[in-house]
C-alpha cells in the first residue's frame, strides 16, 4: 500500500494549545479571513500530526472554499493535498465533486497567480477521478497569455501523464508542439524537462535540431539540456557525437554554473584527450574568475580528479594556466593550485614553472597581508620540490633563493637553508658555486637557525685547501676579534670611560687586582672574590657593529656556538688531511680554533651575555676542544665521527624522505590494471558492469551519506538504544554522521494499550552541536510506531553529547509523563583524519599551539612498536617519524604524530616511551592543538584505549 505523500511541512506554534474540533468549526464559520487563516493553520498541523479530522471537510468546503483571499487559497491547496479523498471502500467521496468544480473555477480565474498556483497544486494530486474533468481546462492553460500560467501548465500535464498516462495519451505530442512554438525561455525549459521524461527521443531530436542555437538559450534551459545529455547520452550511442558537440558549445556559456556542469558532463561522456583538455581549461577559468573561495576549491578538486583519472601527460600543457589561480588571496586555494601544478610539471615546462614561481616569490616581499609568511613558505617548498625532481632547475633556483634569503622571515629563511643543504648533497656539481655564494652572504645572516645550517654546510663540503682557507677567513670575520671576552671588556671600557670614576664617587669599592685568565685575557678580581661587573653590551658601541656570530653569542645563542665549534673541528681535521707536510699552518689553525672555543665558554660564564651558557652547549664545546688535542686529533675514531658519520646520517635522512615521498606518490596514484584481469566488453555487459561512474550520481551519494555505510551490518552497529524495554515508550536511534551534520533517525514505539497524545521528543546538545529543527508533536496509537529525524549541525572537532526527553499526555487532562532517554555521544574520531606535514611545519606548530595535554602511559602491552601502532589506530593519526628511525631494539621510542580534522584543525602528538628490564612500558604522550577540545578529547581517547587493553 502506497503511503500518502505530503510535499509541504507546516511548522507548529509551540506556544498555542491544541484546539478542539468544535473550536475549529466555530472559527471556520467566522466571516473574518484572518481568523479563518489561523484556524486553517491549526487544522493543517493537526492533520500532519496524524489526526485526519474528516468531520471538518464540509466546513472547509462551505466556509473556506468560496473565499477570494489568496492566503486562504494557498492553505486550501495544502488541505486538499493531505486530506482523505476516498471513503472506506476506496471510492472517491461525494464531496470531492464540489472540490473539482472549485478547482476548475480557479483554473479559469482571471488572475494569473491563482491559475498558476492551482496548476502547481495539481502536480501533487494523483486521483484520476479528480484530474479527468480538469484536463480540458489544463490544456487551455497551455495557451494562456501569461508565461507564469503556461510554465506551470506544462508541469501539470507532465505530472498527470506520469501518474495516469491514459488521461493524456498525446502528452508527448502536446508538449513537443508547445516546446516548438513557445518563445518564453522559462516555459521552454519546463517543456524540455517534461519532454525529457515523457519522450526522450523527441528531446534528443530537439537538441540535434538546435545545436547551433544552444548558446542563445537561457541558463536554466542550458542546464536542463546538460542534465538530459548526462543521463541519456549513453543510451543514444548513435547521437553521442552530436551530444558531445552540444556540450562543447556550452563550455563557452556566460554562466559559471553552466560551464561547470558542461565540463563535468563532457568528461563523463568521453575520455578523448581534446575533450579532457577542454574540460580542464574550463575548470581553470572558473577557478580564476569565480569570486567564491568554496567554488574555487570544488573546481580545483575536480581538476585534480581529472588529472588522476587521465594520467600526467594529458594536462601538462595547462600547468601555466593553473598557476594563474595563485592570484586568489586565499591560502588554501593557493595550496591546492600549487599541488596540482606540481603534478602537471614535466621536463618540458619546468623552466617556465620555476620562472613564474621565482617572480611570485619576489612579489611576496612587497605584500603586507597576514598570510604572506605562510604563502612564502608554501612557494619555497614548491620550488624546493621542483629543484629536487628536476636537476636542471636546481642551479637557477638555489642561487635565486640565496640572493633573497635576507628578505625572508626566520621560518622561510630556514626552509631556504635546508633546501640548499639538500641540493648540495644531491648535486655535487653545484657545490662549488653554492659554497662561494654562501660565503658571500654569510655575514648578512641574522638568524641563528640559518647560520647553524650554513655552518654545517661549510663544515661538511669544504674539501680542498682553497675552500677551507676561504671558509676559515669568513668564519673569523663573522666571529670578530679574539679573545672574545677581552675584546668585549675593552669595548665596554671605551664605550663608558667615566664609569669607574662615577662609581668610585658614588660608593667605595673593595680593593681589586688584575688576574690572568686561562685564555690569556685579563679580569679584575676584588678582595671579596668577585669579578667586576661589566656593562651590558650594545651593538652600536664604539668599535663599530658587531659581526653576526658574535652578536648572537652575546644574546645567549650558544647552540650556534656548538655549531661553530663543530665546524672548526671539521675544518682542522680536514686541513690535517690536505696539508700533511705543513704542520705550521695546521698548528696555527688549531690554536686559533681552540682560542675561539675557549673564548665562547668564558663569554658564556661572564656578565656580557643576555643568558649564560647552558650545560649542554658548554659540554659540547669542551668536547670539541678536547677533539683538537694531539692525541684525539690523530684518532681514527674521532676523525670518522666528525667527517663521516655526520654526513652519513644526513644522507640516510634524505633517502628516508625520498622513500616516504615515493610511497605517498604511489599510494595516491591510480590503481594499475593487472595482466590477468577480466576484460569487460561494453556491448555484452550490463550497465552496472561497464565501470563508468557518473560524477553527478557519486556526488549525490556522498551528500546523502549512502557511501559511508553501504552494508546493513555496519548500519546496525550505529543504532543506539535510547529507552528501556520496560518503559512505556521505547526509543532507539540510528546515528548517521556526515562531515558537517548528524542525522538522528529515531524510532518511537508505544508499548502501552492507550493513545499517547501530544507526544514530543526534545533534544538538547552539549559542545559545538546545534539542533537545526525541533521535532513536532504527534499522537501515537496503542502499540504504534512513530519515526522522526533530528538534524544537528557540527561546527568544530569537539566530543559532543546529545540529550533527549520524551513528553506525552496521559488519559487525564492534567496528566503528563516524561521519559528520559539515554545520552548519545558523538565520537571525535569521526572528524579526525590522518595527515602529513614536514618536520619544520611540525616544529613550528608545536611551538605555536598553546593547549597541551599530557597522558601517562599505563598499558599491559610489552612491545614498543605494538603500542605505537595501537595509539595510531585509536587516534586516527599518522606517524611522521621515519620507519628506519623506529627500527631496532634500543628499548626506547620517540615518535611524532599528526592528524587534521575535516574543519582544518591540526592535532599534534609526541610519544616517548621506554621499556624496562621486566618488560613494562612507561612514558608519556604529549598532545598539542590550537583548541582545548581536541587536546582533551584525544587524551581521553588514549586513556580509554589503555583501559580497554587492560580489561582484555
Amino acid at each position: 500500500m502506497a503511503s500518502n505523500q505530503c510535499y509541504v511541512l507546516v511548522a507548529p506554534d509551540d506556544n498555542r494549545e491544541t484546539p478542539s474540533v468544535a473550536e475549529l468549526k466555530k472559527d471556520l464559520e467566522r466571516s473574518n479571513d484572518h481568523i479563518k487563516i489561523d484556524a486553517m493553520r491549526k487544522l493543517l498541523v493537526l492533520m500532519v500530526n496524524g489526526q485526519p479530522c474528516p468531520e471538518l471537510l464540509m466546513h472547509v468546503i462551505r466556509f473556506v472554499m468560496p473565499s477570494k483571499n489568496k492566503v486562504l487559497k494557498k492553505l486550501l491547496h495544502f488541505y486538499w493535498e493531505i486530506c482523505s479523498k476516498t471513503d472506506a471502500d476506496g471510492k472517491l467521496r461525494q464531496e470531492m465533486i464540489l472540490v473539482c468544480n472549485a478547482i476548475r473555477n480557479d483554473l479559469q480565474h482571471p488572475n494569473e497567480y491563482i491559475r498558476g498556483a492551482t496548476l502547481r497544486f495539481l502536480c501533487k494530486i494523483h486521483e484520476p477521478e479528480i484530474l479527468e474533468p480538469l484536463l480540458p481546462t489544463v490544456r487551455a492553460c497551455l495557451e494562456h497569455r501569461h508565461s507564469y500560467v503556461r510554465k506551470n501548465a506544462v508541469f501539470a500535464v507532465h505530472a498527470i501523464y506520469k501518474h495516469s498516462p491514459a488521461l493524456v495519451p498525446d502528452a508527448a505530442e502536446l508538449i513537443g508542439n508547445f516546446l516548438l512554438t513557445e518563445a518564453d525561455m522559462a516555459c521552454r525549459r519546463n517543456a524540455f524537462v517534461s519532454l525529457s521524461a515523457v519522450a526522450p527521443e523527441l528531446a534528443a531530436q530537439y537538441i540535434k535540431d538546435n545545436l547551433g542555437r544552444v548558446l542563445e538559450f537561457e541558463e536554466l534551459l542550458q542546464l536542463a539540456v546538460i542534465d538530459f545529455v548526462r543521463k541519456d547520452g549513453r543510451a543514444h550511442p548513435a547521437d553521442r557525437s552530436k551530444f558531445i558537440r552540444c556540450v562543447f558549445e556550452l563550455l563557452d556559456a556566460p554562466a559559471h554554473a553552466v560551464k561547470y556542469e558542461a565540463a563535468t558532463t563532457l568528461v563523463n561522456l568521453t575520455s578523448n584527450p581534446a575533450a579532457v583538455k577542454a574540460a580542464a581549461a574550463c575548470f581553470i577559468e572558473l577557478a580564476v574568475k569565480e569570486s567564491d573561495n568554496n567554488v574555487k576549491l570544488i573546481v580545483l578538486d575536480r581538476l585534480g580528479e581529472l588529472h588522476r583519472d587521465n594520467g600526467s601527460g594529458v594536462l601538462s600543457d595547462l600547468v601555466m594556466d593553473v598557476l594563474r589561480v595563485l592570484s586568489s588571496p586565499d591560502l588554501e586555494v593557493r595550496r591546492r593550485a600549487l599541488k596540482i601544478a606540481m603534478e602537471l610539471t614535466t621536463q618540458r615546462n619546468i623552466q617556465d614553472v620555476v620562472i613564474f614561481l621565482k617572480k611570485e616569490l619576489a612579489r611576496t616581499t612587497d605584500q603586507g597581508y597576514d598570510q604572506t609568511a605562510d604563502y612564502r613558505h608554501l612557494l619555497i617548498r614548491t620550488i624546493h620540490n621542483c629543484a629536487i625532481r628536476f636537476s636542471e632547475a636546481a642551479t637557477e633556483v638555489v642561487h635565486a633563493l640565496m640572493d633573497s634569503i635576507n628578505d625572508f622571515n626566520t621560518s622561510s629563511a630556514v626552509d631556504v637553508i635546508n633546501f640548499v643543504r639538500e641540493v648540495v648533497e644531491k648535486f655535487p656539481a653545484l657545490r662549488a658555486g653554492i659554497l662561494a655564494r654562501l660565503l658571500e652572504a654569510l655575514l648578512e645572516f641574522k638568524s641563528g637557525q640559518v647560520l647553524r645550517g650554513a655552518l654545517w654546510i661549510l663544515g661538511e663540503y669544504s674539501l680542498d685547501l682553497v675552500t677551507i682557507e676561504d671558509t676559515w677567513a669568513k668564519l673569523r670575520e663573522a666571529t670578530g676579534e679574539i679573545p672574545i671576552l677581552a675584546a668585549e671588556q675593552r669595548r665596554a671600557e671605551e664605550a663608558n670611560p667615566n664609569e669607574t670614576t662615577s662609581d668610585a664617587t658614588a660608593a667605595p669599592l673593595p680593593s681589586s687586582s688584575r688576574r690572568i685568565l686561562p685564555d690569556g685575557t685579563y679580569a679584575s678580581e676584588s678582595s671579596l672574590g668577585g669579578s667586576a661587573t661589566a656593562p651590558e653590551p650594545r651593538a652600536g658601541a664604539a668599535g663599530g657593529q658587531r659581526p653576526c656570530i658574535r652578536t648572537l653569542l652575546l644574546k645567549g645563542d650558544f647552540f650556534l656556538g656548538t655549531a661553530l665549534a663543530n665546524t672548526l673541528v671539521k675544518l682542522v681535521i680536514r686541513l690535517r688531511e690536505v696539508v700533511g707536510a705543513e704542520p705550521a699552518l695546521l698548528n696555527a689553525r688549531r690554536a686559533e680554533a681552540m682560542l675561539i672555543m675557549t673564548g665562547m665558554v668564558r663569554l658564556g660564564q661572564s656578565d656580557f651575555v643576555a643568558n649564560p651558557i647552558d650545560e649542554d652547549s658548554r659540554d659540547r664545546i669542551l668536547a670539541c676542544l678536547r677533539a683538537l688535542d694531539n692525541t684525539t686529533l690523530n684518532d681514527p675514531l674521532s676523525t670518522a665521527a666528525f667527517l663521516e658519520e655526520c654526513k652519513a646520517s644526513f644522507t640516510r635522512l634524505l633517502v628516508a624522505d625520498d622513500a616516504a615521498h615515493a610511497s605517498h606518490h604511489d599510494a595516491s596514484a591510480p590503481d594499475t590494471v593487472q595482466p590477468d584481469e577480466l576484460i569487460t566488453f561494453g556491448q555484452l555487459a550490463k550497465k552496472t558492469d561497464l565501470g563508468v561512474t557518473d560524477t553527478y550520481e557519486v556526488d549525490v551519494l556522498r551528500a546523502t551519506g549512502d557511501t559511508l555505510r553501504a552494508d546493513s551490518g555496519s548500519k546496525l552497529d550505529t543504532i543506539v538504544q535510547l529507552a528501556g524495554f520496560s518503559d512505556p515508550v521505547y526509543a532507539e536511534a540510528y546515528v548517521n554522521i556526515n562531515q558537517y551534520d548528524i542525522v538522528l533517525d529515531v524510532l518511537i514505539v508505544n508499548q502501552t494499550a492507550e493513545t499517547l497524545r501530544n507526544l514530543t521528543v526534545e533534544f538538547t546538545t552539549l559542545g559545538d552541536l546545534k539542533l537545526v529543527e525541533k521535532p513536532t508533536e504527534h499522537n501515537l496509537a496503542p502499540h504504534g510506531f512513530y519515526t522522526l529525524q533530528a538534524h544537528i549541525k557540527v561546527s568544530s572537532t569537539e566530543t559532543g553529547v546529545i540529550f533527549g526527553t520524551v513528553y506525552y499526555d496521559g488519559p487525564g487532562a492534567a496528566e503528563s509523563t516524561c521519559v528520559v532517554l539515554n545520552d548519545v555521544h558523538i565520537d571525535i574520531m569521526e572528524y579526525i583524519r590522518p595527515a602529513t606535514c614536514d618536520e619544520s611545519q611540525f616544529r613550528e606548530m608545536w611551538t605555536e599551539f598553546e593547549w597541551e595535554n599530557k597522558v601517562l602511559v599505563n598499558t599491559p602491552v610489552t612491545d614498543l612498536r605494538a603500542y605505537l601502532d595501537h595509539v595510531l589506530k585509536i587516534t586516527n593519526m599518522s606517524c611522521l617519524t621515519p620507519a628506519n628511525a623506529l627500527s631496532g631494539d634500543c628499548g626506547f621510542i620517540s615518535a611524532n604524530l599528526y592528524a587534521r580534522s575535516i574543519f582544518g584543525e591540526d592535532a599534534l602528538a609526541n610519544l616517548s616511551i621506554e621499556q624496562h628490564e621486566h618488560g613494562a612500558i612507561t612514558g608519556h604522550i604529549r598532545i598539542r592543538s590550537k583548541t582545548q577540545g581536541i587536546a582533551l578529547n584525544l587524551g581521553d581517547k588514549i586513556s580509554l584505549g589503555q583501559k580497554a587493553l587492560a580489561t582484555q
